[in-house]
């Protein structure tokens, strides 16, 4: 009858000691391995703008600050903040924005390894292309409420009003203001194309076209020129911009500083 193999244990203190320090090493060296990649810097701002961290912690950002694949960043009302990432690409959010980086990978040597997966919460911003979005467009997708937005080479503008925030806003008055956007995706193409899906269907966008979203069933549509959706930064907002990791000095009002952590 053959015995069975003994489970050796450390009962030694000593030895119990080293493996827990070395497994707490282990764990050191996975979660440095794990670290979320830089995907871009603030490179202009006019007010503050906050970044939910992966980890749950929460960051009041400033100009040339880091921004993380996995971040969510809330601009303030009265804060537009523009996003310089590592292929050279822009993201400018408006005032009241909500927008998550979900998954960024840049790799000048490395295209296949490309992604940019973005999420729009709430609000609006303007997407300009960089490096990826040229050689791996399919590898670039917005999510949205009412739709995914992929690219074919752009410069878009997007803005999402939820139905609550749209019932709850004031109406304006009569003093020849545009009218409030109705509740759905809305949204404009500088240069380029995009192509715009939901469960209702796909539709692509050229150079010049409008669109409408009215939710998540509904197919997108071509609309007239939309006066209403209207995206206006700060005029250093679009002033020629450096490297892909250029500042280009505080906006108005805005302190070059560091980031803070809100505890």
């Amino acid at each position: 009858m053959k015995s069975q193999p003994q489970k050796c244990i450390a009962t030694n203190p000593v030895q119990r000691a080293l493996g827990a320090l070395l497994f707490a090493a282990l764990l050191t060296v996975g979660n440095a391995a794990w670290a979320a990649q830089v995907a871009g810097v603030v490179a202009r701002l006019s007010g503050p703008l906050m970044a939910k961290k992966a980890d749950g912690s929460v960051k009041v950002l400033a100009l040339k600050s880091e921004i993380e694949s996995g971040d969510t960043l809330v601009s303030e009302k009265n804060t537009y903040a523009q996003i310089k990432f590592i292929d050279n690409s822009e993201i400018t959010l408006r005032p009241g924005t909500t927008f998550k980086v979900e998954n960024f990978s840049f790799d000048e040597g490395k295209p296949d390894a490309d992604s940019a997966s973005y999420s729009l919460v709430k609000g609006g911003l303007r997407s300009i292309t960089g490096l990826m979005g040229k050689r791996n467009k399919e590898k670039f997708s917005l999510k949205t409420p009412n739709a995914t937005i992929g690219i074919r080479g752009t410069t878009f503008v997007v803005q999402y009003v939820a139905p609550a925030a749209q019932e709850a806003a004031p109406k304006l008055p009569a003093s020849g203001a545009p009218p409030a956007l109705p509740p759905g995706l809305h949204l404009s193409v500088t240069d380029g194309a995009i192509i715009v899906t939901n469960n209702g269907g796909a539709l692509g966008f050229q150079a010049g076209q409008f669109g409408y979203v009215p939710n998540a069933n509904q197919a997108p549509v071509i609309v007239p020129p939309n006066t209403n959706l209207q995206f206006v930064p700060p005029p250093s907002f679009d002033a020629g911009a450096g490297g892909p990791l250029a500042g280009n000095g505080p906006a108005a009002g805005q302190e070059q500083g560091a980031d803070c952590i809100v505890r």
